[in-house]
């Protein structure tokens, strides 16, 4: 496993992420994970399965200091109270003494940032929080909580892939230390039939999949936490540290057409 280091935490490059994942099928897919030596787990108070990633991280043996474990609070739960509240809950369902860290899902426009950011402050103070973050943010709100908040901003999750560029915010990012979570890194499937990318991955013998994800961490400060349900998938998405992109061929990959992008994007909801 490759890590970003960022304002003192060490970040797993490849995580899993959990969305739409629920009961037995979640509890499967993050044990699967585990034991294939995935240590960045993300969540969210919004997807109903925090209970099951925290059964799966206690019956994995893998010890709870090894994995970074991430949860998101809901934007209904942005207010001061309900932040320290739903915070113990989530802790109590996911069967930790501590989070990693803590992501605003998304703005409420009817809670200031300020508001929030100083709820979490509060719980970074506790010991259950460690660091703190954000999730949907675009460049200037990421500005706002950054100059909002006591604690550092460690990441700002949001979605990146080849065909869904945020150079202006990944470039922020890398000039502020602050870590680029980039989430539906294959567009839901559209971009994983793309010429370019397969036959990039022909060179190496890897998958468009594959070289997506190598695209994606081997720039400075981005990790990626694709969601897969089956272990082929888990296992292919974990292999991508044995290789890397020539600059030719990073640059290659981060300049698609409008056209491919809108494309891409459809493909993925339609199959």
């Amino acid at each position: 496993m490759e890590y970003v280091v960022a304002q003192g935490a060490a970040v797993p490059k490849i995580g899993l992420g959990t969305w739409q994942l629920r009961g037995t099928t979640c509890r499967r897919v993050v044990e699967d994970a585990l034991d294939l030596g995935y240590r960045h787990i993300d969540t969210a108070q919004n997807y109903g399965n925090e209970r099951q990633v925290g059964s799966a991280i206690a019956a994995s043996g893998v010890d709870r200091d090894e994995i970074f474990l991430v949860t998101k609070l809901s934007p209904r739960n942005l207010g001061a109270k309900r932040v320290a509240e739903t915070t113990k809950e989530s802790l109590a369902r996911l069967g930790v003494e501590y989070i990693d860290c803590l992501l605003i899902h998304r703005p409420n426009p009817l809670i200031p940032v300020r508001e929030t950011l100083d709820a979490m402050n509060d719980l970074v103070e506790e010991g259950v929080v460690h660091h703190i973050g954000v999730s949907n943010f675009s460049q200037s709100q990421l500005m706002e909580a950054r100059e909002q908040s006591l604690e550092p901003i460690l990441t700002n999750q949001v979605r990146y892939s080849p065909f869904d560029r945020k150079q202006a915010l990944v470039e922020y990012c890398q000039i502020h230390d602050v870590v680029l979570t980039a989430y539906s890194p294959f567009l839901h499937g559209g971009i994983l039939r793309d010429s370019t990318l397969s036959g990039i991955g022909l060179r190496y013998e890897k998958s468009a999949a594959q070289v997506a994800l190598r695209w994606l961490i081997q720039q400075e400060n981005v990790v990626t936490i694709p969601k897969a349900s089956s272990y082929p998938h888990l296992k292919q998405n974990i292999e991508v540290f044995g290789f890397s992109l020539t600059d030719e061929e990073m640059a290659r990959i981060g300049r698609p057409s409008a056209a491919k992008t809108i494309s891409s994007t459809i493909r993925g909801f339609l199959t």
